[in-house]
């Protein structure tokens, strides 16, 4: 399972209606993530969008850095929420969120 089916599972458990927001562009064979940072998009009952990075532990902070030179930032964050999952196993081998929420 990718970290970005861990995050909708988690987002759906809780909740929240959430859907995949990054798209597949063949011609160059990559993905390319909404506003180049944003993996998910997820809505909890009031409604207010929830924007999500998600990546495992080891690219937490490259993902961070990502997301805070993105330009779009400001505009999700005032009506939003913009949230960095990060996914790593612990010392059990089980799969352990990191939530942060990222602040312009």
């Amino acid at each position: 399972m990718s970290p970005t089916q861990r995050s909708l599972k988690h987002l759906r458990d809780q909740g929240y209606m959430a859907e995949v927001v990054e798209r597949w562009v063949p011609r160059v064979n990559i993905r390319k993530d909404l506003f180049g940072v944003i993996d998910i998009l997820a809505l909890p009952e009031d409604g207010t969008p929830v924007y999500v990075q998600t990546t495992t532990g080891s690219n937490r902070a490259a993902r961070r850095t990502k997301m805070l030179d993105c330009e779009a930032l400001p505009r999700m964050q005032a009506k939003g929420r913009v949230l960095l999952h990060a996914w790593r196993k612990n010392t059990k081998n089980r799969w352990v969120l990191t939530e942060e929420e990222v602040r312009a």
